[in-house]
């Protein structure tokens, strides 16, 4: 079987560029407006709010622990899943729309899993509020870009 060089290239710059959205994101919270957990900044009146939360689980706090343990396999799983990903784009033929999906999924992942090598959590601060319902959670770009390329993935027209 050869290796799809197109899927694996296009996979690895789409991860990189995720990766790099969600640190920059995280850095303009955490460094520029240094939010500290609980703090509030309205971006858009009753849409967007930054509301800084560190999350120690995963989606939506389960498995929250601030234990070493958990943070290393969490990070470990992130290292592994994109190794994993990488793998099946690059045997996979090629084809712009599957990479692109995988590239997402990858720098959502890596980026999370940054957080928890760096900060012991993840960071979470978009808090997206529309039509009158009150929206309690917080997430971040990797969390968007993860979701993003599985939501690709599962909808995308396979040719099969």
């Amino acid at each position: 079987m050869t290796l799809s060089r197109f899927n694996i290239l296009t996979a690895l710059v789409v991860a990189l560029l995720s990766w790099g959205i969600d640190r920059a994101s995280k850095f303009y919270v955490l460094e520029t407006l240094a939010l500290q957990p609980g703090d509030a900044v309205t971006m858009v009146p009753g849409i967007l709010t930054f509301v800084m939360a560190w999350n120690y689980g995963i989606n939506f706090g389960i498995l929250a622990s601030d234990g070493t343990l958990l943070r290393t396999l969490l990070t470990l799983l992130a290292l592994v899943v994109s190794a994993v990903l990488l793998v099946w784009a690059a045997r996979h033929p090629r084809d712009g729309i599957f990479a692109t999906a995988i590239g997402l999924i990858v720098g959502g992942a890596l980026g999370n899993g940054y957080d928890r090598h760096v900060y012991g959590a993840v960071a979470d601060f978009l808090n997206v509020t529309c039509c009158g319902i009150d929206n309690p959670f917080a997430f971040n770009i990797a969390d968007v870009t993860i979701f993003l390329g599985v939501a690709i993935l599962l909808l995308r027209p396979t040719g099969e």
